[in-house]
């Protein structure tokens, strides 16, 4: 039986779902990553219940503890990585019988997940899984939290070297899925950490679609 982690007095959701999400991040994520997974969900955690927010607890955390799936061996596809990390959360919980409608707002959180502008006028799910993680990746929105409860989750989920272990993560999916990148922060990141990475310029595109003007 897994032990319920409880931080600042608040203990994180505990279901046959949320150990089962938790089980499978152990078993495909890095000890980087499965920390900065657990850090988003805390995050988001705390930001929902200092902004008086209403949702449904359970979705973020799965959406949380799942959100980086698709930047795992296990788990990529031929798709922005979002998308692959919602697809293969939605087939693991519905699998294990999570109800479809709860599933698909998991996928929507995930998929949005690195939607700045977007993801934070949707469902507090959304919204709360996007900020819990850019508070992590960016700093963002970390003065909201207190910061004897940013120490703990620290204390509780290390860095362990997140920043690298995290740009060489996003770099890979560059190597490997490079028509994923346009449009994206995945652009940045090929120019800085892929070698000979090349990618198209949205105005030449724009210059170059098949018509007069």
């Amino acid at each position: 039986m897994s032990t319920i982690v409880t931080i600042g007095g608040v203990s994180a959701p505990d279901s046959d779902f949320t150990r089962q999400a938790s089980s499978l991040v152990e078993r495909v994520h890095s000890k980087a990553l499965l920390n900065h997974v657990h850090r988003a969900w805390w995050f988001a955690e705390f930001l929902g219940r200092k902004r008086g927010l209403k949702y449904d607890r359970e979705v973020v955390y799965l959406a949380s503890l799942l959100h980086d799936l698709g930047l795992t061996d296990a788990f990529a596809a031929d798709q922005r990585f979002e998308v692959d990390g919602a697809d293969a959360a939605n087939v693991f919980l519905t699998a294990n019988g999570y109800p479809e409608q709860k599933a698909e707002l998991v996928w929507d959180a995930i998929a949005l997940h690195s939607s700045a502008g977007i993801a934070d006028r949707k469902q507090p799910e959304i919204a709360l899984v996007y900020m819990g993680a850019h508070v992590d990746v960016f700093g963002l929105r970390l003065d909201e939290i207190t910061p004897s409860l940013v120490d703990d989750v620290l204390a509780l989920y290390p860095r362990v070297g997140f920043k690298a272990a995290f740009a060489e993560a996003l770099a890979e999916v560059v190597r490997k899925k490079p028509h994923t990148a346009p449009g994206t922060g995945l652009v940045d990141i090929g120019h800085r950490h892929v070698h000979g990475f090349d990618c198209a310029n949205v105005c030449d595109l724009i210059d170059h679609a098949p018509f007069e003007s």
